[in-house]
């Protein structure tokens, strides 16, 4: 009787149309799954490069110096390095243009710098729809198929005389198993978007605090009267600000 009732021979006996419902929403169980450790992985990594970018940031080092080394390994750049670079080389190539105002120096800064931040949330972004799709989707389909396996059941009783729950028993469970397929689905895929969806929202509240600290520091810098174009460590209350929200 346990044999009859496994999971692999319900799955074998199951109807054509529950049969491609149940593989669809294995399928989707691995792709979510695929998702959640890359993302888990992609998330650790950027938010600990964003703290350590942040504190050699504010540790007091010239900024040149900063660009120079990021330069070197411009390839590997992530988060706020991409953001900071962009900035920064933006910054620096309008500062030397002869006639240029503070503010169109500004302007050209923030706006490479908001197009790196925008282009590096939409990396970390990427994969979340996929995971709200299945997590909304697969209890609806598992849904179907054991509506679909129920109705397939009782259909097949019509030219019998008198039903019995051996008969009725196999058609009826290898329609739930598509339920339970859904929901092995939905819910670990709706629960990491939620986990995950919160912390994208704290890695872009980081990357804007640093977007708009950066941008007063170099506001001051292309408003200054001193035209050299290196800028020195911050100062202290600067510093010690950063470092308490660090």
């Amino acid at each position: 009787m346990t044999s009859e009732l496994s999971i692999v021979d319900l799955f074998l006996n199951a109807s054509l149309l529950v049969q491609i419902i149940m593989g669809l929403l294995l399928f989707s169980s691995v792709v979510s799954w695929t998702i959640i450790v890359q993302k888990s992985r992609l998330y650790k990594s950027a938010a600990f490069s964003a703290r350590e970018f942040e504190a050699k940031f504010w540790s007091g080092i010239d900024l040149n110096k900063l660009y120079a080394a990021l330069a070197h390994r411009r390839d590997s750049l992530t988060g706020l390095e991409k953001v900071f670079h962009s900035g920064y080389g933006e910054f620096m190539r309008l500062r030397k243009q002869e006639g240029v105002s503070g503010d169109a120096v500004m302007d050209g800064t923030q706006r490479s710098m908001r197009v790196t931040f925008s282009r590096e949330m939409d990396d970390l972004e990427g994969g979340l729809s996929l995971l709200a799709t299945i997590g909304s989707v697969s209890p609806y389909v598992g849904l179907f198929g054991t509506v679909w396996g129920i109705m397939h059941s009782f259909i097949s009783l019509g030219s019998v005389k008198q039903a019995t729950l051996a008969m009725v028993a196999p058609g009826i469970a290898e329609a739930l198993v598509a339920t339970a397929m859904g929901l092995f689905a939905a819910i670990p895929a709706v629960i990491a978007y939620n986990r995950y969806s919160a912390g994208l929202e704290k890695l872009e509240n980081q990357y804007r605090y640093f977007f708009e600290e950066f941008s007063g520091l170099l506001h001051r810098k292309a408003h200054s009267k001193n035209t050299a174009t290196s800028i020195p460590a911050h100062t202290e209350e600067e510093m010690s600000a950063a470092q308490g929200r660090i």
